[in-house]
């Protein structure tokens, strides 16, 4: 089972990663190709763009267009997705969703020993174990040894590195602009995922459950910005809120699903991923419920924002426009010299 999973986390980018691209063709290109041809003549245009940019069709209404992916543009767009992402998470359209979270997280904070209990009894009854542990492979730690490791291992930033690499390798091999460009997308997430969490971890200083239990208490205690000294020697101490393990998987999964919408498997199984792994982290008593409202709302909004840079989106109007037809066709009638009625086609070229 262990080896399955291990296996689903390394082959899960690449199906995704199978879509056809297209070259595609700027505006100003098409202009000026057209404008040389009604002027009666032909001149040099220049077509370097098709090797700069790819556009691959979503469905009949939509097209992603994507840039030639440098990898220096990892670290060029960092310090702007931080302060974009932040912009946006107090946006108009999306505070609304912040207020949620903090409102779900102040309903959830008083049933979180309940739900710590009744997660652990639950792990109980199906062989869960509350440890983690891992095997080597190589000189890295990375091979779950039981099932319960194996979905706390799906918010760990390795696996979404692995997921990244399989992108990337398969990218370079078929010049496929839109897994290169996902691959580091994925990798920004989880760095500009992690510049928010940090900070609030580090601000809030709430204790993890496992804790709590060993103290013999039901409610964590919460310490607000304990000293940097602190924070490093018992960090179990102080950095339960929010979650690290699922902003991580939202901002990279967001990206994914934002990259590839025409896989509707993937926000199912995506999600059904997301909700084991959160369950596995209550029965290990390493997260509470209320700690995880706010890593949802953090990861979906950097992972989108992060995804929206990169994509250029075309809609059907514009793709016409960029194309449009060469000919059209009308129904005519008409009547020979002796009376008989004629059907015919008229057919105007452009």
């Amino acid at each position: 089972m262990k080896y399955l999973l291990l296996l689903f986390l390394i082959i899960f980018p690449l199906s995704p990663a199978l879509s056809q691209e297209t070259d595609s063709i700027p505006e100003s290109v098409l202009d000026s190709l057209f404008d040389n041809l009604e002027k009666g003549g032909l001149e040099m245009v220049n077509t370097n763009y098709c090797s700069f940019n790819r556009s691959y069709k979503i469905n009949k209404y939509l097209t992603y267009e994507y840039k030639k992916p440098r990898f220096v543009d990892i670290f060029n767009k960092i310090p702007h997705n931080i302060g974009k992402s932040a912009v946006e998470m107090v946006s108009k359209p999306n505070y609304p969703y912040g207020l949620a979270a903090i409102g779900a997280t102040a309903a959830l904070i008083p049933a979180d020993p309940w739900l710590i209990r009744e997660s652990r009894s639950l792990g109980e009854n199906l062989g869960l174990n509350e440890a983690h542990t891992y095997k080597k492979l190589g000189f890295l730690k990375i091979v779950p040894a039981d099932v319960n490791s194996a979905l706390y291992f799906i918010g760990n930033g390795t696996t979404f590195i692995i997921i990244s690499g399989g992108m990337a390798t398969y990218g370079l091999i078929t010049g496929d602009y839109r897994a290169k460009s996902t691959a580091m997308q994925i990798l920004e997430s989880i760095i500009v995922s992690g510049a928010f969490v940090q900070p609030i971890k580090r601000l809030t200083g709430r204790e993890s459950p496992f804790i709590t239990a060993n103290d013999g208490r039901w409610h964590s205690h919460w310490t607000f910005a304990p000293s940097f000294k602190a924070y490093q020697e018992d960090t179990p101490h102080y950095d339960a809120m929010p979650s690290g393990h699922l902003t991580t998987a939202m901002s990279a999964l967001t990206v994914i699903a934002e990259n590839y919408p025409d896989y509707k498997w993937i926000k199912p199984v995506g999600y059904t991923a997301l909700g084991l792994m959160c369950y596995e982290m209550m029965q290990s008593k390493v997260h509470w419920a209320s700690d995880y409202p706010i890593a949802l709302f953090v990861g979906y909004i950097t992972g989108k924002t992060i995804a929206n840079r990169r994509i250029t989106k075309v809609k059907t109007e514009e793709v016409n426009a960029l194309n449009p037809k060469k000919y059209h066709w009308e129904f005519s009638t008409s009547n020979t010299w002796d009376g008989y009625q004629l059907l015919g086609v008229n057919i105007h070229f452009r």
